[in-house]
């Protein structure tokens, strides 16, 4: 009995989507729902929690420190993706190209930033961008006679230096996935473009990017989320998370402020929620706008 039961071909699909559903009960449902009962509440470590409603999400309304959070991840988001999304791209139109010569050497020295711990990129960059004299950005501004800048006591600055490192540490991965995308493309496109006497621009514009669409999509996608849930790069650049007057202050670093750092876990519980609220609102709507949700005929 137990031996058909296995061997049943109605049984297998569950049991091989059996860890998948495991996981995402255990590991997403269960912290989700969670959270979304402690932000109901007045709870710290220790103590019994007390139900308080809609309070906590009513104080973040008129908390300023969470709005400058949301603002400088918005911020954030909005740069990277003018950055991360365009140049990656035309990066691996580049490299894709037939004449192009050390297609692997480039490929590797874009990715391998990527490999690089978060850590040790935050910590030299800070370094780089230090207000000294004698650091390397201020080296080479000194070259054209430009007087040292502290980068990172200044809001457009800080985001100077904050948007340099995202771009360093992303720019490889998500070229590599662009270049994922342009090896889909059959090459018989493009010869027939060049028959008809297309330049290499209106092949760009007229087959490239239409049929990346779907990588160009995902790479939207991720990068919202990531420029939204970004913590790490901020608190190494700053050397923790309280930046001067809160220029590098993110939606994570302010859940980890309450949560963390001040043991107020039901506020900081409301601060992860709306964040989930956030990100979920901008990649429907993009996908929404972006026809990902039609069926195809």
């Amino acid at each position: 009995m137990i031996k058909k039961f296995l061997y049943s071909q109605k049984v297998a699909p569950y049991v091989f989507v059996l860890p998948f559903i495991l996981v995402f009960l255990i590991f997403w449902v269960f912290p989700l729902g969670s959270s979304l009962s402690m932000s109901f509440q007045k709870t710290q470590l220790g103590q019994e929690a007390d139900w308080i409603g809609l309070a906590n999400y009513g104080k973040l309304m008129g908390d300023g420190v969470f709005l400058k959070a949301v603002t400088n991840s918005a911020i954030y988001m909005i740069l990277t993706l003018l950055i991360l999304i365009p140049f990656p791209m035309l990066f691996a139109v580049l490299i894709n190209n037939k004449f192009m010569w050390g297609r692997e050497f480039f490929k590797s020295s874009f990715f391998f930033p990527a490999l690089t711990s978060v850590v040790v990129a935050g910590t030299i960059f800070r370094l780089m961008f230090g207000e000294m004299e004698g650091s390397l950005i201020n080296s080479i501004l000194g070259w054209f006679g430009i007087d040292p800048v502290k980068f990172l006591k200044g809001q457009v600055t800080g985001f100077i230096a904050l948007v340099a490192l995202a771009t360093w540490r992303w720019t490889g991965v998500n070229m590599l996935y662009f270049l994922s995308g342009l090896k889909n493309i059959p090459g018989e496109y493009y010869e027939a473009a060049s028959i008809d006497g297309a330049s290499a621009f209106q092949k760009f514009t007229k087959i490239t990017m239409p049929l990346l669409k779907p990588t160009t999509i995902y790479v939207l996608t991720i990068s919202i989320y990531a420029g939204l849930a970004m913590f790490i790069e901020s608190m190494m650049l700053w050397n923790g998370n309280n930046s001067p007057k809160n220029i590098g202050l993110t939606i994570v670093g302010y859940l980890y402020r309450q949560g963390i750092e001040k043991n107020n876990l039901g506020y900081a519980a409301a601060v992860g929620i709306v964040l989930l609220a956030i990100t979920m609102l901008i990649n429907l709507t993009q996908l929404k706008l972006s026809g990902m949700f039609k069926k195809e005929d």
